[in-house]
């Protein structure tokens, strides 16, 4: 599968982005999708995860109750709605899938996923 990330720029604290993995190659419904950020000179980190079917779903902390994950896998689609942002949020956002896991999984583990897109940079200024 192959994957590519948009919808990044340059947001006010407290504003929204909408970032959207678009998905091509073999059935999309077959894998689980995560978002992971990278911030400038960081790891590279977990930040919300779906299952295959959609019904489950995984948040980093200090995203949860502000960032929502969700899938439209007619459309081959991921979003991560992202509001009331922080300048900590600032970071690229990369989405990634894998085909290895039930359909009710979620995995936050960065070495479990297999299929990688390229980021788009999310910039949350003060």
């Amino acid at each position: 599968v192959q994957l590519q990330a948009s919808g990044g720029g340059l947001v006010q604290a407290g504003g929204s982005l909408r970032l959207s993995c678009a998905a091509s190659g073999r059935r999309f419904s077959d894998y689980v999708v995560g978002w992971f950020r990278q911030p400038l000179g960081k790891e590279r980190e977990f930040v919300a995860g779906i299952s295959r079917d959609g019904t489950n779903t995984n948040y980093k902390d200090s995203v949860a109750g502000r960032f929502t994950i969700s899938r439209d896998n007619d459309q081959n689609t991921v979003i991560l709605q992202m509001n009331s942002l922080k300048p900590e949020d600032t970071a690229v956002y990369v989405c990634a899938a894998d085909r290895r896991f039930a359909v009710k999984e979620v995995t936050t583990a960065v070495s479990l996923y297999d299929y990688w897109g390229q980021g788009t940079q999310v910039t949350v200024s003060s």
